[in-house]
């Protein structure tokens, strides 16, 4: 291996690349993030954090900090439709969970709960803590050309203010250069789809609202009126940046009669439309444009570039699912990326990133994109093209019509539960590569529930470990996912498995940690992991740095050389050490 200046070079600080660099650097990898920016996002962007996103940060160590950035769980959703804000509702949808008919099930599936933070507040929290584990951050950055070979990637980088060009060679780079990326261009990865496929208006803006929402907080509103039913949603949408006085606005517009008017005067008419007050203060911030993308890459890599976040999946915000999928697949990758430089791994197990992560995309992209085709059935309960009565009016008629269009419009809600309340969309990914070893004694995976709406926990194979409450020996409840992770594989067992304790110690891996759960550490007291594990007690899960289970042997397993057996194959098939 010839001299590289760093291990890995990420291009892009984003989540995206701000979490390759902050859970590579924890892992003891060189890390080098180079953006083109002086500083962090410049506009709220991405805002709803998923429990799944959250469970990262929360291995990465950063979940509290975001949480005192953050709008809590339960100001996020009880979300608003009707005419305007000060106007008459026709119907309110509880989102992300918080809704007592899924609140449960979504409390129970995670130690963590929804965040809402917009990226200007998440990515400082983010980037502090990869240079604190030592990532080194170069701002003001771009990459002007990159070429790799069999040992390394080198790559030229320019400073934007001075023009001054360096060369860094690194052993691997992550491209996390977002939407336009030009790493994904260069490599000429697969992409299907296409861009640009609908318009919408942005307008950010101050206005103190505390009065209208204050009783009904949520971060997400929609309205229905004349001036902003056109384009594809065709509602005026407000958004809380910072409740309850900084928000984002955006209507759509018809792409055919060319780009609409973005003059302070207009757009601030519209606001005062969605608002429904023609006379409140607004203090217009920033306006812009933005084109609704549905395009994904097939594959994210070739040779020592690995691209990740909006670089590989191009889509809308509906659904929430842009900065949480960009994240998780930081997650995924650096894991890999680490124990391959360390030596830990072959380079094989560097090809199931694409593999794991690229189906993922796929589905994000699909569903965001669906997210928004499905308002059509909530517009067709309120748009009769043969009626210019107040679709209001209409709506919540004491006649037979009204009760035929109140009874489309409960269908059109639980439609849209397939947008604010998916916890199967965001927890139901079930891995399939190398890195995951099939499970061959089990039944193949039924789903009773929409696999959509409903999250279904297992222990299988591919499919990320359960979180359940264990206890320390104080007391002090910590989930199960708080000791897996951070780094290391470990290998859960019960009080019988003691041939798979000693058969780890024999192996001597560092990156290898046991899980007793019986133990005074690790107590079960609610019975809950015993209910959930769907392995006898002397049998074991072998669960990855990414809380994802790579393999379970499902029967017990007493003979000491047995357990070492299986662990040694599996432990070689997983990281790519034979074939």
């Amino acid at each position: 291996m010839t001299s590289c200046d760093v291990d890995v070079l990420v291009i892009g600080a984003g989540p995206t690349g701000g979490t390759a660099a902050l859970a590579l650097a924890r892992m003891g990898v060189s890390v080098e993030v180079a953006t083109m920016y002086n500083w962090v996002a410049n506009s709220p962007r991405a805002h709803v954090t998923s429990q799944r996103t959250m469970e990262v940060f929360r291995d990465l160590g950063i979940e509290d900090e975001l949480r005192r950035q953050g709008v809590p769980w339960e100001l996020m959703g009880d979300m608003v439709l009707g005419e305007s804000l000060v106007g008459r509702e026709f119907a309110r949808l509880p989102s992300w969970g918080v809704g007592e008919e899924r609140h449960g099930e979504y409390v129970a599936s995670s130690p963590c709960e929804y965040l809402d933070i917009i990226q200007p507040r998440m990515e400082p929290i983010v980037l502090a803590a990869a240079a604190q584990a030592g990532a080194r951050l170069t701002w003001g950055t771009e990459l002007v050309s990159f070429e790799q070979d069999d040992e390394g990637v080198t790559a030229r980088l320019r400073t934007r203010a001075t023009g001054s060009e360096r060369e860094v060679r690194c052993r691997y780079m992550i491209g996390a250069d977002g939407a336009r990326s030009s790493i994904v261009e260069a490599l000429g990865l697969p992409l299907e789809g296409h861009l640009a496929r609908a318009g919408t208006v942005y307008a950010r803006y101050r206005a103190d609202l505390t009065e209208h929402v204050s009783h009904r907080p949520s971060v997400l509103n929609f309205f229905f009126n004349p001036r902003t039913a056109v384009g594809e949603i065709g509602m005026g949408m407000i958004r809380a940046v910072t409740p309850w006085t900084e928000w984002l606005s955006s209507w759509g517009f018809d792409m055919a009669n060319g780009e609409p008017d973005t003059s302070p005067e207009a757009v601030t008419a519209t606001i005062r439309t969605i608002i429904g007050d023609p006379d409140v203060d607004v203090e217009l911030l920033d306006v812009s444009i933005w084109y609704v993308n549905q395009q994904y890459a097939t594959a994210y890599s070739r040779g020592r570039v690995l691209c990740a976040g909006d670089a590989v999946h191009r889509h809308p915000p509906s659904s929430g699912l842009g900065l949480n999928t960009s994240v998780q697949d930081a997650f995924n990758l650096a894991w890999k990326l680490a124990m391959v430089i360390q030596g830990e791994a072959g380079t094989g197990l560097l090809e199931t990133y694409s593999a794991e992560r690229a189906p993922v995309g796929r589905q994000i992209v699909l569903r965001a994109n669906q997210s928004r085709h499905d308002y059509a059935a909530l517009r067709s309960v309120l748009v009769d093209p043969d009626d210019d009565r107040d679709p209001i009016d209409r709506l919540l008629a004491p006649t037979p019509e009204g009760v035929e269009l109140r009874d489309r419009l409960d269908d059109a809600l639980r439609l849209k539960d397939h947008e604010f309340n998916a916890a199967g969309v965001e927890k139901n990914q079930r891995y399939v590569s190398t890195a995951v070893l099939p499970d061959t004694e089990a039944a193949p995976e039924e789903f009773p529930r929409d696999i959509e709406l409903y999250d279904q926990p297992t222990t299988r194979p591919g499919a990320k470990l359960p979180h359940v409450w264990l206890f320390d020996a104080r007391g002090r409840r910590q989930s199960v996912l708080d000791v897996v992770g951070h780094g290391r594989f470990t290998l859960v067992t019960g009080l019988a498995g003691t041939a798979w304790e000693t058969a780890l110690a024999e192996l001597e891996e560092p990156w290898l940690r046991p899980l007793v759960i019986g133990r005074p550490d690790c107590q079960d007291l609610h019975h809950a992991w015993h209910r959930r594990r769907e392995v006898h007690e002397a049998g074991c899960l072998l669960v990855r740095p990414d809380a994802y289970i790579a393999w379970r042997h499902l029967g017990p397993v007493w003979e000491v050389d047995v357990a070492r057996k299986h662990l040694s194959e599996v432990l070689d098939l997983v990281l790519s050490r034979r074939g």
